[in-house]
C-alpha cells in the first residue's frame, strides 16, 4: 500500500487526523457491535459522566513497518487487560478484551497508509480510550459509555529523540497514596499538567515524582 506523503522524519508527536475511528456504545447492559467511521467528532450530553466527574480511561500504543513491509504492534493484548482494570477502578462497564485487540486491528488495517515507513523512526500511534456518555448530575459511575481508538502517525515524544533527557525531581505528587495511581486514568495525567510545565519553565524534559 501506498503510505501518505508526509515529511515522516519531522512530522513531531501531534494530532493528525487519519481515515476511520472505531466507535462503539454500551447501553441497557451491553455492548454494541461497533464500527469503523470517518467522523472523528464527538456529541455528549452537557451533564456525560466524563464531562462532571471525569470518567475516563485510555491507553496508547503504536504500530510500525517492519523491514519486509509488514506492520507489526506490540502485545496489544496487555493494554487490554490494563485497560480493563482501569475502567474497573472507575466502576466503567470493561470493554472486552478479545474485542479490543480486534478493534485495535481494524482500525490499524483501516488506517494502514499513515503506517510510517521502515527506518524513518516515526510510528502510528493508537488510542483506544472510553468514558461515561449518559447523563450524571449526581456522583455516581454512569449508565451508558463509549469505547473508541484513533490512530495518528507521531514522531518521537521527545524533540531531541532517542537521546537522555533532563529529569527534575518533582515537589508535587501524582497520584494520592492508595488512590488511582496504578490505573491509567484521564484524571491522573490532569493532575500531573502543572507539575510538567512548571519543569519545562525551568528547563527539564519530564518529572521524576
Amino acid at each position: 500500500m501506498e503510505k501518505t506523503n508526509l515529511d515522516w522524519e519531522n512530522i513531531g508527536f501531534s494530532y493528525r487526523k487519519t481515515d476511520k475511528r472505531y466507535v462503539a456504545n454500551f447501553k441497557d447492559g451491553k455492548w454494541d457491535e461497533g464500527i469503523l467511521t470517518e467522523d472523528n467528532n464527538i456529541v455528549l450530553n452537557e451533564c456525560a459522566g466524563v464531562l462532571q466527574y471525569a470518567q475516563t480511561c485510555f491507553e496508547g500504543m503504536k504500530a510500525y513497518s517492519t523491514q519486509e513491509g509488514n506492520i507489526v504492534i506490540f502485545r496489544p493484548e496487555l493494554n487490554a487487560e490494563r485497560m480493563e482494570y482501569s475502567s474497573k477502578m472507575l466502576h466503567m462497564a470493561p470493554f472486552p478484551k478479545d474485542r479490543f485487540v480486534d478493534a485495535v486491528v481494524q482500525t490499524v488495517k483501516a488506517n494502514a497508509k499513515y503506517v510510517p515507513p521502515y527506518g524513518s523512526g516515526a510510528a502510528l500511534y493508537i488510542r483506544p480510550y472510553m468514558f461515561g456518555s449518559s447523563p450524571t448530575i449526581g456522583p455516581k459511575p454512569a449508565d451508558e459509555y463509549q469505547f473508541r481508538i484513533f490512530t495518528t502517525p507521531v514522531g518521537p515524544y521527545f524533540k531531541g529523540g532517542a537521546k537522555p533527557i533532563t529529569i527534575c525531581v518533582s515537589d508535587f505528587d501524582r497520584a494520592a497514596p492508595r488512590g488511582t495511581g496504578n490505573a491509567k486514568l484521564g484524571l491522573n495525567y490532569a493532575m500531573s499538567f502543572h507539575a510538567l510545565i512548571t519543569a519545562h519553565e525551568n528547563g527539564f524534559d519530564e518529572n521524576m515524582y
